[in-house]
């Protein structure tokens, strides 16, 4: 199994770069942990509308603007992940400097190209 992940601002819309990322994520056998505002499904991955307890999560990457990453802010660092993914549009400073400071890489790029480059 791949780098255990969790997609925050996951949705069920196929039209959403969360839900293509989620897809991608599992077609490069990486296990997969979807959270977003409502209970759902993409594929084979459950979409949760709660915080999960999740241990050894390698990567956060998020689909959430900055003002809506605020109520997650805790749970991510908390989780203390290799590193966080963010996408564009979840750009966040302050986030990336906290991460920073607990020893968690924060990167600003596009999962979905990162998976297509192997360089995930």
């Amino acid at each position: 199994m791949g780098k255990k992940t969790i997609v925050l601002g996951a949705s069920e819309n196929p039209a959403r770069y969360s839900n293509m990322a989620v897809k991608r994520l599992r077609a490069h056998q990486h296990e997969v942990i979807a959270i977003g505002k409502k209970e759902g499904r993409i594929e084979d991955v459950p979409v949760h509308n709660k915080k999960m307890e999740e241990q050894a999560v390698d990567t956060v990457t998020l689909y959430l603007n900055r003002e809506h990453q605020k109520q997650y802010e805790d749970y991510i660092l908390d989780l203390h992940p290799k590193r966080i993914i963010f996408n564009p549009g979840a750009e966040n400073p302050e986030l990336a400097q906290k991460a920073k400071e607990q020893g968690i890489e924060p990167v600003e790029a596009c999962t979905l190209v990162l998976l297509s480059t192997n360089q995930f």
